[in-house]
């Protein structure tokens, strides 16, 4: 530091070489900011750079001493659990899409083993619970990852039902269970099925199920949105940026990534994970502006724009899982609304929930993780923009207030009972050049909404 190689700053990293009296080949000096300003970010910050420089390096074992820091009102175990969280973050790589010889050519991390030190033995205990769960959640969130950034003539809702049919010959705890076509229109789906339509991909509703809590238990639902490719149908997307319409089906890979999590997890609870999948595309037999469907709840819908389907097929998707099973909780989640990302940015999803305890364990599991939700209004005012001539809703409510019409509009479908609707729209993807990418949020929440249920279990 004397001779200014780096002065500590949160986020600076420094390789020293062949110390003396050193077993190890090289001591990395990572800045830490100022102790006393040392947050929840900052320490994520600090942990990132540590990856970053070591993933450069030819080390095969590391040992990193981050989690010794003192992070305000955090304990040994969630430091190694976000350390471990942001290091497999920072090594993913999608290489799945590129040819034999230049996945050959790239240059593979060497690092073989990491291991995160606590101060204390008794610190051991509370350390390798944060890493067991880390693991299972980055599991959950590489799953996520790739099927997020997998192209849309690849990842199919086809081939979205084999992932969910392979998960349950890789994990006997869960039975996975997929709905065709015909079944969907014996069911009375019109709604989603008017989505697909315009597609020559068969729509899939898929269900998969972990049940091992007890066989009372109710069980926790999550619903997502499964659109593996989203042109906007009839009311087509402008052409900058469509190619990202791969990543629709977000909320559809977050329930594989959280289902995935939990089974590697092997939570002794019951969930359900549901998705809808299907394409928007145009065609002579596509959804059309100012088209009535009837959804399986009965209930009409004008659409006003086919390029808001995403409520269609989730808001059938949901009277399946309501009527299907006595739910304790229903969360679903979509890359719904651009309003969203306008209101919020990439940095908190948008929540709505029409159960306040709900809406606040969503929201500490968020803050907990370090996938953060924000709650937004979801006032019976704002029923009134979905008012349709012609049918019992309108499935759009106008300019003004567009992630939350969208969420009003599935809350028509949910008034019996607890459930929460999460829009990711600004927090699903990164956008743009070499940085473009599936972020897996929130698996990080959703898990850690069932951990912290499980605790409240345990202590009641």
């Amino acid at each position: 530091m004397r001779r200014g190689d780096m002065d500590g700053k949160l986020g600076q990293t420094l390789m020293l070489h062949n110390l003396p009296n050193m077993f190890a080949d090289r001591v990395l000096l990572v800045g830490m900011g100022k102790e006393r300003d040392l947050d929840d970010a900052g320490f994520r910050k600090a942990c990132e750079a540590a990856a970053k420089s070591l993933k450069q390096t030819g080390a095969k074992d590391a040992v990193s001493y981050l989690t010794h820091a003192n992070v305000k009102g955090r304990s040994h175990g969630w430091k190694v659990k976000q350390a471990a969280l942001v290091t497999e973050a920072t090594f993913y790589e999608f290489t799945e899409c590129r040819g034999e010889e230049a996945r050959a050519g790239l240059d593979a991390p060497k690092i073989e083993r990491m291991t995160f030190d606590v101060p204390r033995r008794s610190d051991l205990d509370e350390g390798e619970a944060g890493l067991n769960a880390a693991l299972g959640i980055a599991r959950g969130v590489d799953t996520a990852k790739r099927l997020g950034d997998l192209p849309g003539n690849i990842c199919t809702p086809t081939y979205l039902a084999e992932r969910a049919e392979q998960l349950a010959k890789d994990y006997s705890s869960i039975k996975t269970k997929v709905l065709e076509e015909s079944d969907m229109e014996a069911l009375g789906m019109g709604a989603l099925l008017s989505v697909s339509r315009g597609s020559r991909q068969p729509a899939k509703l898929i269900i998969m199920e972990h049940m091992k809590g007890p066989k009372d238990q109710k069980p926790v639902i999550f619903v997502g949105k499964g659109l593996t490719f989203d042109a906007g149908g009839i009311s087509i997307k402008p052409g900058p940026k469509m190619d990202e319409m791969k990543y629709d089906m977000c909320g559809g890979a977050s329930v594989f990534g959280a289902m995935h999590a939990i089974a590697e997890l092997d939570l002794p609870m019951n969930v359900v994970g549901i998705v809808p999948s299907s394409e928007n595309l145009p065609d002579g037999d596509a959804n059309k502006p100012g088209d009535i469907v009837t959804s399986m709840a009965g209930i009409t819908i004008e659409v006003l724009n086919t390029d808001a389907e995403g409520r269609l097929i989730l808001c059938d998707a949901l009277t399946y899982a309501e009527r299907n099973y006595d739910a304790d909780v229903i969360v679903d989640m979509a890359t719904l609304t651009g309003a969203c990302v306008v209101a919020l940015g990439a940095h908190a999803t948008g929540l709505f929930s029409n159960q306040p305890a709900l809406a606040k364990a969503l929201l500490a599991a968020g803050e907990s993780i370090h996938d953060r939700a924000w709650e937004m209004p979801l006032w019976e005012d704002y029923q009134q923009q979905l008012k349709s001539p012609f049918a019992d809703v309108a499935n759009i409510g106008g300019p003004g207030a567009g992630a939350i019409t969208a969420a009003s509009f599935l809350h028509r479908f949910m008034r019996k009972q607890k459930w929460a609707h999460l829009d990711i729209a600004g927090t699903a993807w990164t956008s743009g050049g070499s940085a473009k990418g599936a972020t897996g949020r929130p698996v990080g929440l959703l898990v850690q909404f069932l951990l912290d249920r499980l605790e409240k279990q345990k202590a009641a």
